[in-house]
C-alpha cells in the first residue's frame, strides 16, 4: 500500500515531512510492547503504537519499520522527532486508537505483518 494512503486512511498527519517517504508499506503491526515488536514484526511494515518515547524509534530501526504512527492523539516530543529525522524514519500521528487504525488499514487491504509465535510447541 502506498505510504501516503496509509496515513490518509488513519486520518493521520505526517510530522516528519523532511524525511524520505518510502513508496510501499507491505503490512501493519499494532502494539505498545516493544519486545513484541522485536519478536514478531516483519520488515517494511507500519508500526502503530500508543507508546510515545524514543525507544519506539530505536525499536523501529532495528525491526526495519517503514513508518511509525502514534495513535490516540499522542504527540511525539522533540527528542523523538529529532531521532526519527536523524535516522530518516517517517513518523505520523493520528487521533484514532490502535483498534480503529488497524481495522481501517485491514479493510483497505493492508495485510498483517505479525509473525505468529509458537510459544507452546507441545500444545
Amino acid at each position: 500500500m502506498k505510504f501516503l494512503d496509509v496515513i490518509a486512511i488513519c486520518e493521520g498527519t505526517l510530522v516528519t515531512p523532511d524525511v524520505d517517504q518510502v513508496p510501499e508499506i507491505k503490512g501493519g503491526f499494532a502494539g505498545d510492547l516493544m519486545s513484541d515488536v522485536l519478536a514478531s514484526i516483519q520488515s517494511e511494515a507500519v508500526l502503530i503504537t500508543g507508546l510515545c518515547n524514543p525507544q519506539v524509534v530505536r525499536t523501529a530501526l532495528i525491526a526495519d519499520v517503514r513508518l511509525i504512527i502514534f495513535a490516540r492523539g499522542k504527540k511525539p516530543g522533540n527528542d523523538i522527532l529529532h531521532l526519527a529525522k536523524e535516522e530518516n524514519l517517517p513518523v505520523a500521528t493520528s487521533h484514532l486508537g490502535l483498534y480503529e487504525i488497524s481495522g481501517r488499514l485491514s479493510q483497505a487491504g493492508l495485510p498483517s505483518c505479525e509473525v505468529e509465535l509458537n510459544l507452546f510447541p507441545n500444545d
